[in-house]
């Protein structure tokens, strides 16, 4: 295996043996086979799609085998090696409806399409097949941010939206990735048009989070427990929650969002719910302290799952694009999930052991600051807000991410955060205070609620009178970890984002001359230490 996708890839270098993550080589090396797969299908759908033939379900497979291969998502060999099959299956109903429509030449095929069941064994479908550094740097960046796209157009998938003009762009960078004739140039075109692409998929998936859960509102959300048995929900996929509230209603066990799915808890829809009690513990890579804590059920919706604990896996449900071995899978029929098996566990366990108490604040999305941007106008013309800092992004295990809790205890107070992503678990919890009522953190939500924070800040902006949003009292502290935080980074670049700080170290798989390229283009820079970086940010 040879994998570098993620920001704790083995020395900074890239896993070789076995991932970081926990995965193993086996699955990777499976992995490069499913998207190799997954660019063959892309080359007939490409031409099925012209012809008006593509299929809806050719989509829904396609989002779901790449989100399938973004880190921490699934890690079965049988449930990679599955995708597989079933993309063969996918590539040879594309193909036949093509020649049966005399719209494929067999004789004049590239060499992913001629790809077998038979000889995908003798392809050599690793990063490391393309030889050039700097073309494989573009080719991984551009999948990776594709993976990106995948994620969240799959979450808006399952809330019934459909975007063609991003799925097309998904085959369209697939195949691209495959074509020796194109330059360098020509794939940094590519992968700022990924960026484009991924603020239209957020944006697709801000509209029916909204319309189907209404608009955030600011709210404090609880963070101890109650004495009744819970159900612990992790992941990113509101849906899922919303089906388990459902279910759970009346039944007298309670329900816990975890990580990425404490947004939840602003969405006017979730606040119905009495026994929606709030949000346990922390971001994703502390679960196993917590996911054993708990004592209950824990449903994974998505990404962000860690190699559990034998004590606990007998509790661990996953579903969707997520899996573990040990861990019960549950599959939708017709587009609902039966729960009961986690409600009737749950009502054999103790209650949650408490963790901590209090409250934290979330439900800053656009809407919510908009409403409110008189306020926070004036307290900028009034000198009382001086800067803007965008601190975005994922948290990870690693010891140098205290970096983004000391950069923001450090941070002057007359400064305030903007946030998405689970990188706020860094700082969410301090006691920042707020500047005239404004709290000093505003957490937008998810990480794909980073379409939140740029409508935020260009509206902010506008009404500042800044033409140019580079020239604003912003600056960009971004932190990541896997490749949905790849493609926010590519949609910050292709609105033209100056100066982003990006850490807490710089990708692996950003070669020496694209780096090059990015930091004369944009001025994108590593992080370096608080009082360096507070000096370029703030001051």
């Amino acid at each position: 295996m040879f994998c570098y996708q993620c920001e704790e890839t083995m020395n900074g270098e890239g896993c070789t043996k076995n991932g970081m993550c926990g995965k193993k080589g086996e699955v990777a090396d499976l992995q490069d086979d499913l998207i190799y797969v997954l660019k063959s299908i892309a080359f007939y759908n490409q031409k099925a799609r012209k012809a008006n033939l593509a299929e809806n379900n050719t989509d829904e497979f396609m989002l779901d085998a790449l989100f399938s291969t973004i880190t921490n998502t699934d890690f079965r060999a049988s449930g990679i090696q599955d995708r597989i099959e079933r993309g063969f299956w996918v590539q040879n109903e594309i193909k036949q409806k093509l020649l049966d429509n005399n719209l494929l030449d067999e004789n004049d095929l590239p060499e992913v399409a001629t790809l077998t069941p038979d000889n995908l064994k003798d392809r050599n479908t690793g990063i490391l097949a393309t030889e050039d550094e700097d073309i494989r740097s573009l080719r991984e960046l551009l999948i990776y941010g594709i993976k990106g796209i995948s994620a969240y157009a799959h979450h808006a998938m399952m809330l019934g939206n459909r975007n063609k003009k991003v799925n097309s762009f998904i085959e369209e960078g697939l195949v691209a990735s495959t074509d020796d004739s194109l330059t360098d140039k020509d794939l940094i075109a590519l992968v700022l048009k990924c960026g484009e692409k991924g603020f239209d998929v957020m944006a697709d998936l801000d509209r029916v989070n909204t319309a189907e859960f209404g608009n955030p509102e600011p709210t404090h959300v609880n963070i101890g427990t109650r004495g009744n048995p819970g159900i612990l929900v992790s992941g990113h996929d509101l849906k899922d929650l919303k089906q388990l509230l459902d279910q759970t209603e009346g039944t007298g066990v309670d329900v816990y969002t975890h990580g990425e799915m404490l947004p939840a808890n602003s969405y006017p829809e979730f606040k119905k719910y009495e026994h929606l009690v709030g949000n346990y513990g922390g971001s994703w890579w502390q679960q196993k302290q917590e996911f054993e804590s708990f004592n209950g059920p824990i449903l994974l919706t998505s990404n962000c799952i860690v190699p559990p604990r034998e004590s606990y896996i007998d509790r661990l449900y996953t579903t969707g694009s997520v899996g573990y071995d040990g861990a019960t899978h549950i599959i939708a029929k017709e587009g609902k999930k039966d729960f009961s098996a986690l409600i009737k566990q749950a009502k054999t366990c103790e209650a949650p052991v408490q963790l901590e108490e209090g409250t934290i604040m979330g439900g800053f999305a656009y809407t919510s600051v908009l409403s409110n941007a008189d306020k926070i106008v004036d307290a900028v013309k009034t000198g009382k807000i001086k800067k803007f800092i965008v601190m975005a992004g994922c948290d990870g295990r690693h010891k140098n991410r205290q970096y983004y809790t000391d950069f923001a205890e450090a941070l002057p107070e007359d400064t305030v955060i903007l946030t998405a992503g689970c990188a706020k678990y860094r700082y969410n919890k301090l006691k920042l205070g707020e500047i005239d009522g404004i709290p000093r953190v505003l957490d937008a939500g998810q990480c794909n609620d980073s379409f939140s924070l740029i409508v935020i800040a260009q509206g902010l902006m506008a009404r500042l009178g800044f033409t140019d949003v580079n020239e604003a009292p912003i600056s960009y502290n971004i932190a990541w970890y896997e490749q949905k935080a790849v493609l926010v980074l590519l949609t910050l670049l292709r609105l033209e984002i100056q100066n982003i700080t990006l850490g807490p170290t710089l990708p692996a798989f950003v070669s020496a001359n694209v780096l090059k390229v990015l930091e004369e283009k944009f001025n994108i820079k590593p992080n370096t230490t608080v009082e360096e970086d507070m000096v370029k940010l703030v001051e």
